[in-house]
């Protein structure tokens, strides 16, 4: 497709299968290149139900924001490993710097949580993320299969993929993710 999008996919170990799978199968068969980046090029990960291996195609070193018109974090224990390498959340906060969309499901907003974006922010995630999100002051939580907020598309859980990825293709198809968004500060 000519007007496929380019989307930065993070990820690391022990990520929920299904929330890769679902949104990447989705986003390739819609024409967008999804690029997986993890610590290391060249390196296997495994989903945490062991029905999933996909290999790296960059690592985080390798890689520039401005590269790309979305990012991807799947959930699972990928987005708590991730949070422990400040690379990785630094590459969130700059897609959020730029305004550029991020799609995050399960456990992927504890990235938005270590980058320090949540400030006035509304979005959804895994329950105990939720109940974690609940504690910072200013975060608006939604129990709901889809919350969009500004350049951020958030979901809750497996049961929730099909919402999910239809929200992130219809916006990267409305506008494309970085046509008329304004960084936020």
């Amino acid at each position: 497709m000519a007007d496929g999008k380019r989307v930065a996919c993070i990820v690391g170990d022990g990520f929920e299968d299904s929330e890769l799978r679902v949104p990447y199968d989705q986003l390739r068969g819609a024409g967008h290149e999804v690029v997986l980046i993890g610590k290391k090029a060249g390196d296997s990960v495994e989903g945490k139900r062991g029905k999933e291996k996909f290999r790296l195609e960059r690592g985080i070193d390798e890689v520039d924001v401005k590269d790309f018109d979305m990012l991807l974090i799947p959930g699972g224990h990928s987005p708590d490993n991730l949070r422990a390498d400040e690379r990785f959340i630094r590459f969130v906060k700059e897609f959020d710097d730029r305004g550029k969309l991020i799609a995050a499901v399960c456990h992927g907003p504890q990235l938005f949580i270590s980058a320090g974006i949540v400030d006035g922010r509304t979005l959804t995630a895994w329950t105990t993320i939720q109940q974690d999100l609940k504690m910072i002051p200013n975060v608006r939580v939604r129990d709901a299969s889809v919350v969009r907020d500004a350049n951020w598309i958030t979901s809750r859980k497996p049961d929730d993929l099909e919402d999910f990825s239809k929200a992130i293709l219809e916006d990267l198809k409305s506008a494309g993710a970085t046509a008329g968004r304004e960084a936020r500060t």
